[in-house]
């Protein structure tokens, strides 16, 4: 199973290249703090914005996870899910803990990188969610911008950014990161104020 999933990774790369995708990586060894961090993937207003995420979090060639409805994870499927990094949550339950199940993964040490999209929907949202803040917060890691730009057709991340004691200025500024020109459906995405360019060190 482990190889299976070496191979589907790589297969999954090779597809999102052929598509056009360019993916923007740090130089090896550059970046320490993405062993151990959350990825804030953005703009998220299509599916195929996982396809294409998950893609380059496998090319940086971190230990990289995502969340996925338990739905996904029946007969052999689940088994292939986990060993693609893919954690199951129940999106249906209030009560699921998706912070607390987190923040307990990075506490057991060793490289572990979580990928959050903080919008929490396709839809046009004017208020990201905060769960992401809270896991990094909580954890101790930085959050890592990752920028989906359908424009470009690229991804590429940001400077680590370190959680403060102010969550709503700290949200803030990483959602001024974005633009709508990125997202593959651009009137889905809500900008806030400021939000018109990317910073000149993170083109």
């Amino acid at each position: 199973m482990c190889n299976f999933a070496l191979a589907m990774k790589k297969i999954w790369i090779l597809i999102a290249k052929i598509g056009g995708w360019k993916f923007i990586l740090p130089e090896k060894g550059s970046r320490p703090e993405l062993e151990r961090c959350v990825f804030a993937t953005a703009p998220h207003t299509s599916v195929a914005d996982y396809l294409v995420g998950t893609a380059y979090l496998w090319q940086l060639g971190v230990n990289g996870h995502i969340f996925i409805k338990k739905e996904f994870f029946w007969g052999p499927l689940g088994p292939l899910l986990r060993h693609l990094g893919a954690i199951s949550i129940d999106r249906g339950n209030r009560k699921n803990d998706m912070v607390g199940a987190a923040v307990r993964e990075f506490a057991k040490g060793g490289s572990f990188a979580l990928a959050i999209t903080p919008e929490g929907t396709r839809k046009p949202t004017k208020r990201w969610k905060r769960g992401f803040w809270e896991i990094a917060h909580q954890a101790g890691v930085p959050i890592v911008p990752a920028y989906l730009d359908f424009g470009k057709r690229e991804v590429r991340i940001g400077e680590a950014i370190w959680t403060t004691d102010d969550p709503e200025a700290d949200i803030l500024k990483i959602r001024s990161l974005y633009r709508k020109e990125m997202a593959k459906h651009p009137e889905q995405f809500i900008e806030v104020d400021g939000a018109s360019t990317v910073p000149q060190d993170e083109k």
